[in-house]
């Protein structure tokens, strides 16, 4: 009868060498995801209602505060003669395509007209 050569592995010893080495999550590791996931939901809701409370969540847009569509006709109403895309730029800060996106959209609920390239006046 021939010997065996090295030791003999175990069962556990095998299952656990494939945890280690392929990334596989056990029980105790699905535990702590499962915690932290509360933990999670748990910030979720308690800054939601800060931020309801403060007025910084999404519905508070349509009550009262400032939009970038209010903000960007507001200037193209003050200026009589109308305003420019670069003027508009210049006191809003805002970039290239959100200013597109907010002319495009008032020009198409009609509170804007195109006087020329690049200059929009109040309608």
């Amino acid at each position: 009868m021939t010997r065996k050569k090295g030791k003999a592995v175990s069962f556990d010893a095998m299952v656990k060498f494939f945890i280690q080495n392929y990334n596989i999550p056990t029980k105790n590791d699905l535990d702590k995801l499962h915690v932290r996931l509360d933990q999670i939901e748990r910030l979720l809701r308690s800054g939601s209602a800060r931020a309801s409370a403060t007025g910084k969540n999404r519905g508070a847009a349509k009550i009262g505060a400032v939009t970038a569509l209010d903000t960007v006709f507001d200037i193209i109403q003050k200026a009589p003669k109308g305003s420019s895309f670069k003027d508009i730029q210049n006191k809003t800060g805002y970039d290239d395509k959100k200013i597109r996106n907010v002319i495009f959209r008032l020009n198409k609920m009609e509170k804007i007209k195109r006087k020329s390239r690049g200059i929009y006046v109040a309608s």
